[in-house]
């Protein structure tokens, strides 16, 4: 239902991979799979190969959102999962409300009723639950 695509802000390759991931995921994964772009590491400027801007333009031009996140540091971590779930809510709730203008197989299929209680997964996650 989402996808993350995520580089190392410290390899200029894992950044280049990018794209043929994008094409590998538009050609494979159902179609409407919401995406976003990460550039994990974001805490260790010093070594520093791919900047803010650059992960920000890519994402601009292939349409998708895009977080610098830090696993170490647990920055934007959360963030990125959340903003991710909201996102496949909304195309849920859309699809739903507009079931003729849905696209394609990238609608509620598989999950359920199609509801998604963004709260309960944030309670989870703030219990240390986790999500699996």
């Amino acid at each position: 239902m989402g996808i993350l695509l995520v580089y190392d802000v410290t390899d200029e390759r894992s950044f280049n991979n990018i794209e043929n991931w994008y094409k590998n995921v538009e050609h494979y994964a159902s179609e409407g799979v919401n995406k976003i772009l990460i550039g994990n590491k974001c805490d260790i400027e010093a070594s520093r190969a791919v900047t803010r801007e650059s992960g920000q333009k890519l994402a601009d031009e292939l349409g998708i959102k895009f977080l610098e996140t830090s696993a170490k540091s647990n920055t934007n971590v959360d963030e990125a999962f959340f903003t991710l779930a909201r996102d496949i809510k909304e195309r849920l709730l859309d699809s739903a409300e507009h079931p003729d203008q849905a696209a394609g197989s990238g609608g509620a299929g598989g999950a359920g009723n199609g509801k998604i209680d963004i709260n309960d997964t944030q309670k989870s996650f703030s219990q240390g639950l986790g999500c699996c």
